[in-house]
């Protein structure tokens, strides 16, 4: 079957070492299709020397100097949120394929892959473009990628004693935070940290931000929704006088008194979903609503 040329390039979880067959099924699939395949290079690695598995790649990539019509993700929702980490503003669509748990943003099946890439050559596929929550700091700028999918975490640094945090949106002053610590999160990430906090669930499309806590001092404190085109500030201060600002789960060490300003991100991540996919059975499968069949 005769298809046009499209480029893959293709991330991973190297921690997966019994996903061979999966692995295998996905670049066997791509190499029927005739397709053009980009392998990070930590991943190429893992494939060759762990997994003992032969890539027929065209290139083999390190950091972001990569270029495709679609990345694919092998992994859960952690080696998503890397990929997107790497993708950044290339407006490149990700495919999510979950190699283990039930995943929100990693929600194909690699059982059916053949289906899925077929459906891509075919243009039958749906994207999603979601909101980056983007930290800046009035200081030295972060050493890694400053922009999150799915939330950004103030957090205290040390067991013992929690952070204040005074937030201020739109120049507004809102309130001081005395907690363990305070998530920003996107609607992506409103099933993530976020949710296990106490926050809302955010369909996504949603156009907002919310704002939780993490075990606040003071009983009265409610997660707060923001529309997306709010700035918020953020003034910490810590008795051990330095905090983490955790960016995807990416931890970043703080001093206190460093002043943090959030914003909706310049550009979108674009995630691939079947065109049949829908949102709420999805919600209802991982939340395991109506599972209980007393």
């Amino acid at each position: 079957m005769e298809h046009r040329k499209l480029r893959f390039a293709l991330f991973g979880n190297i921690y997966q070492t019994n996903k061979s067959a999966s692995i295998q099924k996905v670049l066997s699939t791509l190499s029927e299709l005739g397709a053009e395949l980009y392998v990070d290079a930590e991943y190429y690695d893992f494939l060759k020397d762990d997994l003992q598995i032969n890539v027929h790649a065209d290139n083999v990539f390190y950091g972001n100097d990569f270029d495709a019509d679609f990345v694919i993700s092998m992994g859960g929702d952690g080696t998503f949120l890397k990929a997107a980490s790497r993708v950044r503003e290339k407006n490149i669509p990700i495919l999510g394929v979950n190699m283990g748990r039930l995943g929100f943003l990693s929600d194909i099946n690699p059982d059916n892959i053949e289906h899925h890439l077929e459906a891509l050559y075919h243009d039958d596929f749906a994207i999603q473009s979601r909101a980056l929550i983007k930290v800046e700091t009035d200081v030295e700028p972060f050493e890694g990628y400053n922009c999150a999918l799915n939330e950004v975490a103030i957090l205290k640094r040390d067991t013992a004693s929690m952070i204040s945090v005074r937030a201020s949106i739109n120049g507004q002053y809102l309130n001081t935070y005395q907690a363990d610590g305070l998530v920003i999160s996107t609607p992506t990430g409103s099933t993530a940290y976020s949710l296990s906090n106490g926050g809302p669930i955010i369909v996504p499309g949603t156009k907002v931000f919310s704002m939780t806590a993490v075990a606040p001092h003071s009983l009265n404190v409610r997660p707060i929704v923001l529309p997306d085109s709010a700035v918020i500030e953020l003034d910490v201060e810590s008795r051990s006088h330095n905090f983490l600002v955790a960016i995807d789960g990416r931890s970043e060490k703080c001093k206190e008194g460093t002043k943090l300003t959030l914003r909706r991100a310049p550009y979108d991540i674009n995630v691939v979903k079947r065109a049949e996919h829908r949102y709420f059975d999805s919600l209802r499968e991982k939340m395991m609503w109506g599972a209980d069949q007393r």
